[in-house]
């Protein structure tokens, strides 16, 4: 296995950069000039090339299209107060997407191969990362089956690709949420601790019901009881009740997040203390009703802080309390901003310069 690709790079001749605006930057509409792809074939990774963003071309019997073989991170790349471009804890994104593969019975992504591809492809389109407040350069990440082939196996080829897309707020007001007490997005012992592409499409049915009746997202609730707290939305859930930092353990229906990660050692920073533990429904709403839960929000990539307002339970909606400015959660968000633009101290090592 060759640790280490000789990386072609094809650079676009008609850059769509000029037609940026970034005062609108729509998450996951615009994408930068080029992408970053290499094929597995025999066993190894090969064939590594930067080549400008476009439609690729795949077999009707694509085996990632009908047994679902797909896999993605979400990350980001940061513009400096310096003028330079950081990654944001790009090795735990590396990780996870190789636990995603592990999970999916695909071949693993080499750590150099990883971070040489990414930070080449970051450097090519380095114009495309956006300056202005809250913005950032969202990175994709992702991997999928390509072998030509209806049975149900583990492909024997892949495509590992990457593209970018600058990008504003995800949510630009507190959310709407209510407890989804019927449907289920993962079950213990399934696939939910993986960002394999079905856990998403499998979410979008009940999400859509939600939405219909006026909630911006569910917070689900475990395959078994429908009683614990698991994900709100693609986020995962924390809570601040009675002046501790409350999430829902890891398992394997849970994500394992790097923003929620990161909120929870900064907590741990702020001498705050934090609980990772099972959280029921009951038990946020009894904490709402007496006072004591002060702030819940959604932690993610693409949002990064979600304030939740109002939360859905047993067909009543209950509004939570205003979040004052000197909450957990705009203060973790601040700190964590500060972080990744290069004005506060990284003393955790979580930027990676490209």
């Amino acid at each position: 296995m060759i640790d280490i690709l000789p990386i072609r790079t094809q650079r676009t001749t008609a850059s769509r950069l000029a037609e940026l605006d970034p005062s609108n930057l729509e998450f996951g509409k615009v994408f930068s000039d080029h992408m970053f792809a290499m094929d597995y074939h025999n066993g190894e990774w090969q064939e590594a090339q930067i080549v400008p963003y476009g439609n690729m071309a795949v077999s009707p019997a694509n085996s990632a299209l009908h047994y679902g073989q797909a896999i993605f991170e979400g990350m980001k790349a940061y513009h400096q107060v310096d003028g330079g471009v950081a990654l944001f804890r790009p090795f735990d994104n590396w990780a996870r997407l190789n636990t995603s593969a592990e999970r999916m019975c695909m071949p693993t992504v080499p750590e150099e191969l990883f971070m040489q591809g990414l930070r080449e492809l970051i450097r090519v389109d380095s114009a495309w990362v956006p300056t202005a407040e809250g913005s950032s350069l969202y990175i994709r990440p992702f991997m999928f089956a390509t072998d030509g082939f209806i049975g149900v196996r583990p492909s024997e080829s892949y495509r590992f690709m990457i593209f970018t897309s600058p990008v504003g707020l995800y949510y630009n007001k507190p959310l709407r949420v209510r407890f989804e007490q019927k449907y289920v997005r993962a079950a213990q012992g399934g696939a939910g601790y993986a960002k394999n592409a079905g856990n998403y499409g499998a979410a979008m049915y009940p999400t859509k019901l939600a939405q219909q009746e006026g909630y911006n997202q569910l917070i689900w609730t475990d395959a078994s009881e429908h009683q614990y707290v698991e994900e709100s939305g693609t986020m995962n859930a924390i809570f601040v009740i009675d002046g501790k930092v409350v999430t829902p353990a890891l398992s394997t229906s849970i994500l394992d997040g790097v923003t929620r990660r990161s909120v929870l050692q900064l907590a741990r920073d702020m001498g705050i203390t934090v609980e990772e533990r099972k959280v029921s429904s009951r038990e946020i709403m009894e904490a709402l009703a007496a006072g004591k839960l002060e702030e819940a929000f959604g932690a993610g990539t693409a949002a990064t802080i979600a304030p939740i307002a109002t939360i859905g339970y047993e067909g009543h909606d209950y509004d939570l309390p205003v979040v004052a400015p000197d909450a957990f959660s705009k203060r973790v968000g601040a700190a964590l901003n500060a972080i990744r633009t290069g004005e506060g101290a990284d003393v955790h090592n979580w930027m990676v310069r490209v």
